[in-house]
């Protein structure tokens, strides 16, 4: 368990969970088994009074009880912390750009094609300029030759309050030549974290390069 977790922040945590479940304090003592007044005397009273119950809360709360004492996932998205003191906004120059995003990493790839946007994560490789990926020819990250795409990478660093963003607009090309597959194939980050058999390369050339950084003054 975590040790001394405050009473308070957690009896706090179980009713943002509670509304964020859409959960009465009746249903959640059903699924925790135990009475209403019993529920309150250990929002009172704090974890040390009866451990076990609190187990038991958390589990009605589809969470665990590491996580409801430290007040979050170790999976949960970036961001939870706020902004950091005095936050500013700096504009990145393209050169800039292709630092931040490396020669490889996990981006979105950003399609139309459909009756709504699709927003999809991929593992990137850099080449030359331009941003490959791998997937299979079947499925929404693969866009029909010479498709208008966005693809973005960014960085948050929740401690600090700092973060970036790269968002670059182009077109995305079929790659089907079989000694260039080879050379891409040699990267690093070609490996897809999916894994399954993406043998389809698409590269995406770039129209326009912007990032934006954000960082406290």
């Amino acid at each position: 368990m975590a040790a001394h977790p405050d009473a308070e922040d957690i009896a706090r945590r179980v009713v943002d969970r509670c509304r964020q479940l859409g959960l009465s304090e009746n249903v959640l003592c059903r699924r925790a088994g135990m009475a209403p007044s019993y529920l309150r005397l250990l929002m009172r009273a704090g974890p040390e009074f009866d451990p076990d119950a609190f187990v038991r809360i958390a589990t009605a709360l589809g969470t665990t009880w590491s996580e409801l004492a430290a007040g979050d996932r170790p999976d949960a998205p970036p961001g939870k912390a706020g902004p950091g003191p005095k936050p500013l906004l700096f504009h990145l120059a393209e050169a800039e750009c292709w630092e931040l995003i490396g020669t490889h990493g996990v981006g979105r790839i950003g399609l139309s094609g459909g009756p709504s946007p699709d927003v999809l994560p991929v593992n990137y490789a850099v080449d030359a300029r331009t941003v490959v990926y791998r997937t299979s020819p079947r499925v929404a990250a693969a866009p029909p030759e010479g498709t208008p795409v966005s693809f973005q990478v960014d960085h948050i660093d929740d401690r600090h309050g700092h973060g970036w963003s790269v968002l670059i607009h182009g077109e995305a090309h079929r790659i089907d030549d079989p000694d260039e597959e080879r050379r891409l194939a040699a990267l690093p980050g070609a490996v897809p974290w999916a894994g399954g058999h993406r043998p389809l390369w698409v590269r995406v050339r770039p129209g326009e390069v912007t990032g934006r950084r954000i960082g406290t003054g």
